[in-house]
């Protein structure tokens, strides 16, 4: 797939500094990629109105916010049709501990990231919002055991 915007290796150098650490300051942004403030500015300026930039936030730690159960749960829907589709996803917006929800093609219909304070706090969700929730036919969990990689992006390809 061709980029909508053309991207030269500053530029990349830009996205990835701003991938890996979000709150560089312009002065060290500009010293990383050679060169001066204003001008590092306006490419980054360019990137986000282009679109390569989505928006910066903060990584918390669900560990020490007493997040410490992380489930993968893989949901089957009674229909499939695009009203249907939209509804359960409507839903699941509402629910903050659903951290992600994917659309599959295949057996599943979606696989929904979640987390809870404990086994007991994930149990209550799962009854009392998800298998509960119009058109699910079927949800199967699975509880993560540990993490090996959970890195946030994409990867930003070389020049």
């Amino acid at each position: 797939m061709a980029l909508r915007y053309p991207l030269d290796a500053i530029d990349r150098t830009i996205l990835s500094s701003l991938q890996a650490e979000g709150r560089i300051t312009n002065v060290d942004l500009a010293a990383r990629v050679g060169l001066t403030a204003p001008p590092c500015l306006r490419r980054t300026r360019a990137l986000e109105q282009a679109g390569l930039v989505e928006g910066y936030h903060a990584r918390l730690s669900a560990e020490a916010l007493g997040y410490g159960i992380m489930v993968f749960a893989l949901v089957s829907l009674r229909s499939q049709a695009e009203e249907d589709l939209r509804a359960f996803e409507q839903h699941v917006a509402t629910l903050p501990e659903v951290r992600e929800c994917h659309m599959l093609n295949g057996e599943i219909d979606f696989i929904l990231k979640i987390v809870a304070h404990d086994l007991q706090a994930f149990q209550s969700f799962l009854t009392t919002h998800l298998t509960t929730a119009a058109n699910v036919a079927s949800v199967k969990t699975s509880l993560t055991i540990r993490t090996a990689k959970d890195e946030p992006g994409v990867p930003v390809d070389p020049a």
